[in-house]
């Protein structure tokens, strides 16, 4: 995921990386601390070294092959325009035929396919972003490809909910004016199976108005927590509590928000850390896995943010920052996020390139899972990763992490015993890798480049990928 206006490979590049952060549902207990997680860590087998791809657009394991299910300007959505451009976050959800994905077009700019502006489905005619549905077969191939939510702006993460659709995130702060008829910085529910769902599309203000980047669902309270990716001040580490008698289900969230209250709906609250008495101020303090932090929330004093931006509602001795808050997964019985990296100039106490910590609600309580060093020689195309971003569960162990920061970008395999391996490579561009999803069956793995813009479905030998030898 792009950072607005500025892409993180921007922002990285002229200096050291981002580094490798791993979210697992399942227990982290097994991933190697710091030592295994340095660029120059000894890389799994994983699937077998990558085989160059003829065609110039995706390296692959031996016996592994893909299928390009959409390529932004080429193929055609079914009401005639061309496939948008940037997809990022993608859910994957059980569909008649095989698949449906929700793919997110981040879409902040002049990229040059917009999301159509379609009548009944359009936000703000004045923005370009949203998101498209793609069915497809068993075999990955497209059935159907139309729009789901139009006229959003700059749509990155998400996260997918206990019932069944996608909550796709405007990673932006931006008000109404110029071009653009609504405020922005909104998160909006889509339906992956009934697109008559998805009309008259309803911001879900009760979860703020910010530079959102993922989000997890609790399955059992609803409860929703949220990152957010921005600077100046650095982002804060959200939950959104459902108020009482709230009843989840496709549409719930929407209703809660058409209600006269629906703006203030709930509780939003951001992440305040404590070690002991002592109050940690940025998540960067913390350079050892197993450190455990008590965890207390403060209240959003306005979460729509009408004069001042959340993040800077708060003094830094009232809530715990943290740079570049990225990805989120419902695991293990509590929420995991990933820090991506954090530098000095950034406002960060400590240096590296990657955090990942887990939030148990039950004993209020994040615990740092694992922590990476800072990746001294990015361009290098020899088992160093750097800039997670989008991340999903694999269900054949480990977890599968899309590169987005300088050099050669990869599709980046983490055995249960936290050793990394590529499992992919754009040969194509070093654009990053978005959106890595597998099918509820387990045999395709979709993922995207962002630019130019493909998505492609992925097949192979599946199993469960080699640790290699130590």
């Amino acid at each position: 995921m792009t950072t607005s206006p500025l892409s993180r490979r921007s922002l990285l590049r002229g200096g050291a990386a981002g580094g490798l952060g791993i979210v697992v549902a399942g227990s982290l207990e097994a991933i190697a601390g710091p030592a295994a997680a340095r660029p120059a860590c000894r890389p799994a087998v994983g699937y077998g070294d990558l085989v160059p791809d003829p065609a110039g657009l995706l390296a692959l394991p031996p016996g592994f092959s893909y299928t390009v299910v959409a390529q932004a300007g080429a193929t055609l959505l079914e009401s005639g325009q061309p496939t948008p451009s940037d997809a990022d976050g993608t859910g994957c959800f059980r569909g008649p035929h095989g698949s449906v994905l929700v793919n997110n077009h981040e879409i902040g700019g002049d990229e040059p396919y917009p999301v159509p502006a379609l009548p009944g489905l359009t936000y703000d005619p004045g923005a370009r972003g949203g998101t498209t549905t793609i069915e497809v077969d068993r075999h990955g191939r497209r059935l159907r490809e139309y729009v789901g939510v139009a006229g959003t702006h700059n749509n990155c993460a998400g996260g997918i909910t206990p019932w069944g659709t996608w909550l796709t995130c405007e990673e932006t702060e931006q008000r109404a004016g110029g071009r653009y008829l609504k405020d922005h910085g909104y998160v909006f529910e889509v339906d992956p199976h009934d697109p008559s769902a998805n009309t008259d599309p309803v911001p879900l203000t009760f979860l703020g108005r910010y530079s959102h980047e993922a989000v997890a669902v609790d399955p059992y309270t609803h409860s929703i927590y949220l990152t957010e990716d921005a600077s100046g001040p650095n982002g804060l580490y959200f939950r959104w509590t459902p108020p009482p008698g709230f009843r989840a289900g496709k549409g719930a969230l929407r209703a809660l928000a058409q209600r006269p209250d629906g703006g203030t709906a709930g509780s939003l609250a951001a992440m305040r850390c404590l070690r002991g008495d002592a109050h940690v101020a940025d998540l960067s303090e913390a350079t050892t896995p197993g450190t455990r932090y008590r965890v207390e929330w403060v209240e959003v004093p306005d979460r729509d943010a009408r004069t001042v931006s959340v993040r800077k509602q708060f003094t830094d001795a009232e809530v715990t920052r943290s740079r570049k808050l990225e990805g989120a997964w419902w695991g293990d019985g509590g929420a995991y996020f990933v820090a991506s990296y954090a530098r000095h100039d950034d406002g960060s106490a400590n240096e590296h390139d990657g955090q990942v910590w887990f939030y148990d609600p039950r004993r209020q309580t994040i615990t740092l899972k694992t922590i990476f060093g800072v990746n001294t020689d990015p361009e290098a195309d020899h088992g160093n990763y750097d800039g997670p971003d989008n991340i999903t569960v694999s269900p054949y162990g480990g977890v599968i992490l899309a590169e987005d920061g300088e050099g050669v970008s990869h599709l980046v395999g983490v055995t249960e015993q936290g050793r990394a391996y590529p499992l992919a490579r754009n040969d194509l561009n070093d654009s990053e890798f978005t959106g890595p999803t597998f099918s509820a069956d387990g045999k395709t793995l979709f993922a995207n480049i962002q630019s130019p813009g493909y998505v492609f479905a992925i097949t192979g030998p599946w199993g469960r990928p080699s640790n290699g030898h130590r």
